[in-house]
């Protein structure tokens, strides 16, 4: 074999790995800013409660809805349903009726219920409040992400608030609320709270 050719092949071949050295570097540095955002989202978001008149758009309002349809559920049962209410007057009647709910400067609001209808048989029904909680939780974490601002406000289990909130936004018997987001664009900016607590936890090895 020909001098050239030989050098040719050693480049060749040298050339072939650096690409794969890059491709590969690329990959783990992607994976890494990937998994810091995510962290980064989850330690950062905090209860936001005062909003800016600024309204959300049909575009924001359904990534949330997709983030909360993406929880977990037991056995895949998804049994939720979603109710956005932005009409301005209900979500005042919402926030007289349940002052918890903090909607007074809302520009939108998810109520996340439980559908009845597709929940486990026995005493599995109740799962439909962890997978509920799930996918609240995701719907907060994707608000954070699109820069809005987000609190939880509990409903169910207390009685009277969710006859109060069943009978302002029209819900069957076969769905029960478990709690209401309130969503807009913040006008307040609080610091997380670190909540690392060292007593909170413990290993068995």
């Amino acid at each position: 074999m020909k001098s050239s050719t030989i050098i040719i092949v050693v480049l060749a071949v040298a050339l072939l790995f650096a690409v794969i050295k890059i491709l590969t570097t690329s990959k783990q540095a992607l994976a890494g800013s990937n998994a810091d955002a995510v962290i980064s989202n989850i330690m950062t978001r905090t209860s936001i409660r005062s909003y800016t008149d600024e309204p959300l758009t049909d575009s924001q309002i359904e990534t949330l809805l997709r983030a909360g349809m993406a929880a977990p559920s037991a056995v895949n049962k998804q049994p939720w349903k979603f109710v956005v209410v932005k009409n301005k007057p209900i979500l005042q009647q919402i926030a007289d009726s349940l002052p918890n709910t903090r909607l007074s400067s809302a520009v939108c609001a998810i109520v996340v219920c439980g559908d009845m209808t597709k929940t486990l048989d026995g005493v599995a029904r109740e799962f439909w409040i962890h997978d509920c909680s799930a996918a609240t939780e995701n719907i907060l974490l994707a608000a954070h992400a699109l820069e809005l601002g987000a609190v939880w406000a509990g409903i169910f289990p207390n009685p009277d608030r969710v006859d109060k909130l069943r009978g302002l936004i029209d819900l069957s018997e076969t769905q029960i609320p478990l709690c209401v987001i309130a969503i807009g664009h913040p006008a307040e900016n609080p610091t997380p709270k670190d909540k690392w607590n060292q007593e909170n936890y413990r290993v068995i090895e």
